[in-house]
């Protein structure tokens, strides 16, 4: 059984479901699963990745799981008491293997009770497929990959400071929890400040790390605002919800210009930093301090989080670009959960594809990343927020 937990699952999925439940109880969604690593095959496999969703959908939340979720301060006791009777439906997800050996999985119905399955779905195929293709992983050589990690941190002990990002691309539920646990014995908390995982956070004692996904801002084209207002009505429902908590934006749903314009004066005090998830970083970060200083903020008193792609060099090199001018952080996901010696991680993602039966769309600054299932609708889309 690869998800012996519910809490096995990223923070932002129940910050975002909790506003979900308060705010959007009768909307409807689509996701789609996608390979982005070219000429996978996951022939073989579709048989345990039923098994597990069966296992999946046999889980409920325990009470001391509701007990932890209870400590966290900006969870209401309606959406404790409602994820203390939920469970999650196999009859939502459709997963199929195609005789070329691609994968398809399609989870549909209400956002509230769909929202938990895209991460246990995704951490599920990872683990399926490399007990299938590497059946032997070299624990040893993770290891020693692992340390030469922790030491570049050691010496940037004064000013490194991550998450755990690497649920839904881990080699395996195991190595992933070694990772933490690692991680906590040799850094600081002012190094390892958390991780993404609500299991491993209640289990080893760390925040939990997390503000909202790009489905959060995607949604909002097809709720029943003018598809321009879309974002800001997005970015103003999170704060109605949290109300100063939670007050990192996501910056790249629909490119981080488009973003920037909808990221006026109001936004810019109101919350406390932005996330960065594609695109050239340190484009990225001048853009994000030059924005801020047009509006006559001081940029040392906000945060960037850096999430993309990451590995430690680069986050250092990140760390030293930026160190005087913005404060920054990182999010390091599948460089620490799944970098085994010759093995190649896979780039796998499941987006919101549909919502309240409309396509929506998520344009990246990494043309690969963009995702729509309506070519027509995207292009509207790029007009509307005046994209080439």
């Amino acid at each position: 059984m690869i998800i012996i937990s519910l809490l096995d699952n990223d923070f932002y999925k129940f910050t975002m479901m909790q506003a979900v439940l308060h705010q959007f109880p009768d909307v409807d969604v689509e996701y789609s699963f996608l390979c982005r690593t070219p000429n996978v095959n996951f022939s073989g496999i579709l048989t345990d990745i039923e098994k597990e969703l069966e296992n999946l959908c046999s889980l409920k939340f325990s009470k001391d799981e509701l007990d932890y979720l209870r400590t966290i301060p900006f969870f209401k006791k309606d959406f404790i008491d409602f994820l203390s009777l939920m469970k999650l439906n196999r009859e939502h997800v459709f997963p199929e293997i195609a005789p070329d050996g691609s994968l398809s999985i399609k989870v549909r119905g209400s956002w509230l009770l769909t929202i938990l399955f895209e991460v246990p779905l995704l951490a599920i195929v990872n683990e399926i497929y490399f007990r299938k293709m590497v059946p032997n992983p070299d624990y040893e050589g993770a290891r020693s990959l692992l340390d030469k990690k922790i030491e570049i941190i050691k010496k940037n002990r004064e000013d490194f400071r991550f998450a755990d990002f690497g649920t839904r691309r881990r080699h395996s539920f195991r190595w992933h929890d070694e990772v933490i646990q690692r991680l906590k014995e040799n850094l600081t908390p002012g190094n390892f400040i958390g991780t993404s995982n609500v299991f491993f956070a209640k289990k080893y004692g760390l925040k939990p790390i997390g503000t909202m996904a790009h489905e959060w801002i995607m949604a909002g084209q097809a709720v029943g605002v003018k598809l321009h207002l879309s974002q800001r009505h997005m970015l103003q429902k999170w704060t109605d919800e949290y109300r100063g908590d939670l007050g990192i934006a996501l910056s790249d749903t629909i490119s981080v210009d488009a973003f920037l314009r909808d990221f006026d004066l109001y936004f810019a005090k109101l919350y406390d930093g932005v996330r960065h998830d594609s695109g050239d970083p340190i484009d990225f970060g001048y853009k994000i301090i030059n924005h801020y200083k047009s509006l006559g903020i001081n940029p040392m008193t906000k945060t960037i989080i850096f999430s993309n792609s990451l590995d430690f060099n680069r986050a250092e090199m990140l760390l030293n670009e930026f160190k005087g001018k913005i404060n920054v952080s990182f999010g390091i996901g599948t460089n620490l959960t799944n970098d085994f010696p010759w093995v190649q991680p896979l780039s796998i993602v499941i987006k919101m594809s549909r919502c309240n039966g409309y396509p929506v769309a998520k344009i990246s600054d990494d043309p690969e990343k963009t995702m729509c299932d309506d070519p027509e609708f995207l292009e509207y889309l790029k007009k509307v927020f005046n994209l080439k």
